[in-house]
């Protein structure tokens, strides 16, 4: 049995076929199957796609939840059946808005099988036969014609005028011109002309090959083993609620280790009673609606983006987009359109005439002092008839081209001057990879004629004359030559793509001899409008935007010129190759210093991304081809375009730009840092409230007063009192400077030391408080006292969630009525606590006692004073920095 043939693109293509025990015939019936059976099926794997059962573990599969589920181990082995049943509820809500929100975004990305393709032509035994692309073996010969996909790996044995469109392999947006002759020597598989890879299509001409790799095997196939072999991390946000729930538990244990210390010293109670009430204090002083919470903050971070093209997968990815320090960005398609447009045109002895319009819309004007020369409309008319392509509406509404991009340049170009394919067409001979030029044999008012559309060289090399701007006839002399190879330079230096319009007139029309040079256009694939304020917000934002490219060097960092990424002092570019020859300290080094790679395989972006992420730095990838899968996955954020992107690309990433607009990640990064200090937020207000409570405890104990709140009271506070408030903080919009600062550190913890101050007041104020009310209260009865204790802890935390709005600025400057569900979240909960004080059965089921109208307005307004005190140290905080 044959072996698979390493490097075929450096052997003939005749001592292939005998190693690959084939010829120009194909394989016969028995010999392919033996094949199949010992190679498998030309196919690739599914990709991991979480199952439903996954995707509902997976809710459950975190630190705070197994904390919670030991507190509600506690309360049952206590018999506090009330607050075991409290928490299993909170888990199980915190799991269905994870789970609804992860199911919703993780859809059918059925992604490497969308890009098979179901059948192909081959050879076998002498006939040119049909078959399942997934039956292909080696030594297949396979057919293929324009517009083909191709099935698998093939090594070419003849081509005619071949071209393949390998953009979202390779990342090359110009169909690549290619051939039958053997290499040299070794070059990377994207310079490999006499190859063609699986999933990419044949743009113009005719190839035959022998397949030479299939299944895993081919360049896709390794790629999709590559994304298996990347373990999924941790996101950033996963981390640091990790470690919340570690400082939350350490708080809960060692309160009510303290609380059961003083009280073994202070009350005469027996040692059982103690412990209890230590455990209830243990169970009471963790946040059961934190995680319930957080996964509020991250859902509507991830409905925010949604509506503005941002849709997340993974939504703790929400979050970590606020510490993203570096974006490596794909160029086509993703900077520019993919989409080859011409920008200037020119004849001789007149200046450069500007065209304007974007991608294949036949849209547009042209700008200049001499727009109507005879010469120019002569050079339309040639663009308008010299082309075999066409442009249709695809079915989402999008233009999209039949045939090679470079030719439907110039019916775009005809169609935004008005000319149209009018003239009969006698013969058109397709572009030719040997003579570097396309031809059409046309009638025009009786007189037979041919244009020539190609490269600039070989054009100017048959033309004998030129035409002036009058479009008259010239002699081609030294000097008339020597003024437009300038221009092709001065056009080549900015990077434009220039081609060459000629004609011929008369007899002899099948010999392309005595041509008449007409003039030239310059194209490109241009850069998105947006991306250039994009680029600007991300440097504003302390954000390093880098290209990683599979196109050339000089068109990348023009590119990056027009588009801002290359900043002055940092011209620098490296391809591939020169990053293979790197040392692992060069390789560090270049990474940091340049900010375009250029000619890059799928393994080198992985490996820039790793090199990144060692250097400290939070990686967002964008792209779009199959070529950026494994670097999206290793990526902290892989971000794929969603109408460009491929599905492989899709499916490695954790989020898709519906609108494949590089400025869309910029306002996700922004809606990020809002979600980081939303987190915070919620995290502070709820903190607040829980050390509050349990200093209470403790300071009640201390004085030798009896346990002032049952813990199904502290409960239903830490539930529903602070329940709708935090949903409430969760929904807090940015206030306009979020990417005017540095990105967020990845390793900077939810709870900081800000929150000590709000801390203290909050805690000393609630405290005193509730302190002074229980023993007013207390000759009134235990349940009195307790009721009014929860009133004070109740309204005071009420009154915090002002403060928690914006830690530096006071309420009345962002604006008291600014976040509406803030104000509905205190009436709703004001309402519920004067209705389970007041209505007998809630009363009851609380043990609470009724509270005449004047103690409420009384000791609301003392509650107030968390918000004054927390106002009054901001205006000093913000006093001290002026």
């Amino acid at each position: 049995m044959i072996s698979p043939i390493k490097d075929p693109y450096l052997i003939q293509s005749e001592v292939l076929l005998k190693q690959l025990n084939s010829d120009q015939n194909g394989l016969i019936e028995e010999e392919v199957k033996r094949r199949l059976a010992h190679f498998g099926k030309n196919t690739l794997p599914d990709p991991d796609k979480k199952s439903l059962f996954k995707l509902i573990i997976k809710q459950f599969n975190n630190l705070m939840v197994y904390i919670l589920l030991v507190a509600a181990g506690i309360s049952f082995l206590t018999q506090h059946y009330v607050d075991v049943y409290v928490i299993l509820g909170i888990i199980l809500i915190n799991a269905i808005i994870g789970f609804v929100q992860e199911y919703k975004a993780e859809g059918a990305l059925a992604a490497l099988k969308g890009l098979l393709v179901p059948q192909c032509k081959v050879i076998r035994n002498k006939q040119l036969l049909k078959v399942n692309s997934e039956d292909l073996v080696l030594g297949d010969i396979l057919v293929l014609e324009e517009g083909d996909n191709i099935p698998a790996d093939a090594r070419i044995i003849y081509e005619k005028n071949g071209r393949t469109s390998e953009a979202s392999l390779t990342g090359e947006s110009v169909p690549v011109q290619k051939s039958e002759k053997v290499h040299e020597g070794p070059c990377g598989f994207s310079d490999q002309k006499n190859m063609v890879w699986k999933s990419t299509f044949v743009s113009s001409g005719s190839i035959r090959a022998v397949v030479t790799a299939t299944g895993l095997q081919t360049q896709i196939g390794q790629i999709a083993s590559s994304l298996k072999g990347i373990i999924p991390k941790k996101t950033n946000f996963q981390k640091k609620t990790d470690k919340l729930a570690m400082q939350m538990a350490f708080i809960a244990i060692g309160s009510a280790i303290l609380l059961f210390i003083i009280g073994y010293l202070v009350l005469e109670v027996e040692t059982s009673e103690l412990l209890l009430i230590s455990i209830a204090a243990l169970v009471s002083a963790i946040p059961e609606g934190l995680p319930a919470v957080l996964s509020i903050v991250l859902a509507v971070g991830s409905y925010r983006m949604s509506q503005k093209n941002a849709i997340i997968r993974e939504m703790t990815a929400t979050e970590s987009l606020g510490s993203v320090s570096t974006i490596i960005t794909d160029k086509t398609g993703t900077l520019t359109q993919n989409t080859m447009t011409i920008k200037k045109v020119w004849t001789h002895g007149i200046s450069d005439v500007e065209v304007t319009g974007e991608g294949w819309e036949s849209k547009g004007t042209f700008l200049g002092d001499e727009k109507d020369a005879n010469s120019l409309e002569i050079l339309l008319e040639i663009a308008a008839h010299c082309h075999q392509s066409a442009i249709e509406v695809s079915e989402n509404d999008l233009l999209k081209v039949i045939g090679d991009p470079t030719e439907a340049a110039f019916l775009v170009l005809g169609n935004k001057a008005g000319k149209k394919k009018s003239l009969r067409i006698i013969e058109d001979i397709a572009f030719s990879s040997e003579l570097k030029y396309r031809s059409t044999q046309l009638l025009k008012d009786n007189d037979e004629l041919r244009f020539y559309i190609g490269a600039t060289e070989p054009i100017l090399d048959r033309c004998t004359s030129f035409l002036d701007k009058n479009g008259k006839g010239n002699a081609l002399d030294g000097d008339a030559k020597l003024l437009i190879l300038s221009k092709i330079q001065s056009w080549s230096r900015d990077s434009l793509r220039v081609l060459a319009l000629a004609r011929k007139i008369g007899a002899d029309l099948e010999k392309d001899e005595y041509l008449e040079f007409v003039g030239i256009a310059g194209m490109m694939d241009p850069p998105r409008p947006e991306v250039i304020d994009a680029v600007a917000s991300c440097h504003k934002a302390g954000i390093r935007v880098i290209m990683a490219t599979g196109d050339h060097a000089d068109t990348a960092l023009s590119i990056a010129k027009k588009v801002g990424i290359v900043k002055s002092g940092r011209e620098i570019v490296y391809t591939d190759t020169q990053l293979q020859q790197m040392t692992k300290e060069k390789f560090k080094k270049a990474v940091q210093e340049a900010d375009v790679f250029s000619r890059l395989t799928p393994l080198m972006k992985l490996k820039i991304a790793k090199a990144l992420q060692e250097a400290g730095e939070l990686v967002a990838m964008t792209g779009d081809g199959v070529n950026d899968a494994p670097a999206l996955k290793q990526a902290n954020i892989g971000i794929a375009m969603g109408i460009m992107g491929t599905d492989v690309a899709k499916d490695a990433s954790m989020m898709v730009l519906a609108d494949d607009n590089f400025s869309t990640i910029v306002q996700a990064i922004e809606q990020g840092r809002i979600v980081f200090n939303n987190a915070r937020r919620t995290s502070f207000f709820l903190v607040t409230t829980n050390f509050a409570e349990i200093l209470t405890l403790i300071t009640s104990i201390s004085f030798g007063l009896p346990i002032p709140l049952t813990a199904t009271q502290i409960l239903w506070i830490n539930i529903v009192t602070d329940g709708f408030c935090d949903k409430a903080l969760a929904a807090e919009k940015g206030k306009g400077y979020e990417l005017e600062s540095p990105p967020i550190n990845p390793k900077e913890n939810i709870l900081t030391k800000n929150i000590i101050p709000f801390l203290l007041i909050n805690t000393l104020i609630m405290t005193g408080l509730a302190i002074a009310a229980f023993k007013i209260y207390l000759p009134l009865g235990i349940e009195k006292a307790r009721t009014m204790v929860f009133i004070v802890i109740a309204f005071t935390q009420l009154f915090n969630v002002f403060n928690m709005r914006n830690l530096d600025q006071s309420i009345f400057k962002i604006g008291l009525f600014s976040n509406k569900w803030v104000n509905y979240a205190l009436i709703i909960s004001i309402l519920i606590q004067v209705l389970i004080i007041e209505v007998p059965i809630f009363a009851q089921l609380f043990d609470f006692r009724p509270v005449n109208f004047i103690e409420f307005v009384k000791w609301i307004a003392l509650s107030s004073l968390t918000l004054w005190a927390g106002e009054i140290y901001k205006y000093i905080k913000n006093y001290k920095t002026i």
